[in-house]
């Protein structure tokens, strides 16, 4: 086995715990987003996920005793989500689409970085209430927009 300065010993039941728990936090989000037929869903919310997870795992050993590592690593992550959200948001002439899913890709990162960091507590939260805005909300939007002089969809911000 290689030696190398910062290196642990494996540890995978940890692991694949977190990025199991990472996985099944984004699967309602992606189920959400599929159902309602957006540009990312099943495939990419868990994705991203574990990918934003096993960054903070990975990370975890050599940024131990430097808080300000992790900080950049974070930092790194929230900029990458709002890459990849970008990515979601498409402007068509006088509207814009994608903006919900662009929230909830980053809001998918936000749990996964939670899990990785052990805040599960933080993780389950940002994955309920991600859920519940985007479920509850939606028919509230319809009614709101079925009184207004035109309807927009779920993503839509003029």
């Amino acid at each position: 086995m290689l030696d190398l300065p910062g290196m642990q010993p494996p540890d995978f039941g940890a692991h694949i715990v977190a990025l199991a728990l990472a996985y099944l936090l984004a699967l309602p989000l992606g189920w959400n987003r599929e159902k309602e037929e957006r540009s990312a869903g099943l495939r990419t919310f868990p994705l991203v996920a574990v990918a934003t997870c096993g960054f903070i795992e990975a990370t975890e050993a050599l940024a131990t005793g430097h808080p300000e590592a992790m900080a950049r690593i974070i930092e790194g992550l929230i900029t990458g989500m709002g890459f990849i959200g970008g990515g979601a948001i498409l402007r068509r002439a006088d509207s814009v689409h994608g903006t919900a899913t662009a929230a909830s890709l980053w809001v998918t990162g936000a749990v996964g970085a939670a899990v990785g960091l052990g805040s599960l507590d933080v993780a389950v939260l940002l994955s309920a209430t991600t859920f519940l805005t985007l479920s509850v909300m939606r028919p509230i939007k319809r009614l709101a927009g079925a009184e207004g002089d035109e309807r927009e969809t779920d993503d839509q911000v003029s």
